[in-house]
């Protein structure tokens, strides 16, 4: 089944009104946030599998991820000053989120074990 709100009615070339480029903007967020969430899903993953809290913050992993993220906007035509920051703030705010789920895991293992 088709979400009429994820389909496209224009492209940022055939836009003839502010209407259009904000109903391609808000479908885009629509599918971002959803990506987004997937992601963050798979924070919870690592925070489970990485069996010690000095793992959770991977500065070769950070790395990593900004240089695949460099050929990939090259590749799709995005500016760097746009997908340094984003992808920075993101991994930023991903690594905080899974410091909260480690620790959430630890704690409830914790309580299991005393119980």
């Amino acid at each position: 089944m088709t979400d009429r709100n994820l389909e496209s009615r224009n492209t940022a070339a055939t836009c003839q009104t502010m209407a259009d480029v904000r109903h391609e903007i808000d479908r885009l967020d629509r599918i971002l946030v959803a990506l987004i969430a997937e992601r963050q899903g798979f924070m919870d993953a690592a925070a489970r599998i990485k069996g010690h809290r000095g793992l959770v913050r991977d500065e070769a992993r950070i790395a990593d991820v900004i240089a695949k993220v460099a050929v990939s906007a090259e590749q799709h035509g995005l500016s760097m000053s746009i997908a340094d920051p984003v992808w920075r703030t993101m991994m930023d705010r991903c690594i905080a989120y899974e410091f909260k789920s480690f620790d959430a895991l630890a704690f409830k293992a914790q309580a299991t074990n005393e119980d």
